[in-house]
C-alpha cells in the first residue's frame, strides 16, 4: 500500500512540475487601484484551487458542528423518553417458588 501512495504521489507531483512549466505565462492582474501586479498563471490556479480547499474545508467544520449539536440534542431527547417509558411501565411480577408439595 505504501508503494502504491508513492507512486501516486510521484505522479501527482510530476503533474504539478509539468503543468507550471507549460503554463508560465505571465498574467497581469489588476484590481482598481488596490492591486495591480504580475504573476504567473499556474500561480494564479493554485491559489485559486487553494482558497477553494481551505473555504470548502471550513464550511465542512461548521456542518460537522452542527451536526454534533443535532445528535447531541436527539441523544437526550431518546434519553428523556427511555426515562419516562421506564417510569410509566408497570413493576415487574415476582413469583414466589412453589414448594414440593405443590407440585
Amino acid at each position: 500500500m505504501k508503494v502504491i501512495s508513492l507512486i501516486v504521489l510521484i505522479g501527482f507531483a510530476f503533474f504539478i512540475v509539468t503543468f507550471s512549466l507549460e503554463n508560465a505565462a505571465p498574467v497581469h492582474l489588476k484590481y482598481y487601484n488596490f492591486v495591480d501586479m504580475v504573476v504567473p498563471m499556474y500561480m494564479l490556479l493554485f491559489i485559486s484551487l487553494l482558497t477553494g480547499i481551505v473555504i470548502t474545508g471550513f464550511i465542512g467544520i461548521i456542518e460537522r458542528f452542527r451536526l454534533n449539536r443535532a445528535i447531541s440534542r436527539l441523544n437526550k431527547t431518546i434519553r428523556d423518553l427511555r426515562k419516562e417509558l421506564r417510569a410509566n411501565e408497570p413493576p415487574p411480577i415476582i413469583e414466589e417458588p412453589k414448594t414440593p408439595s405443590q407440585y
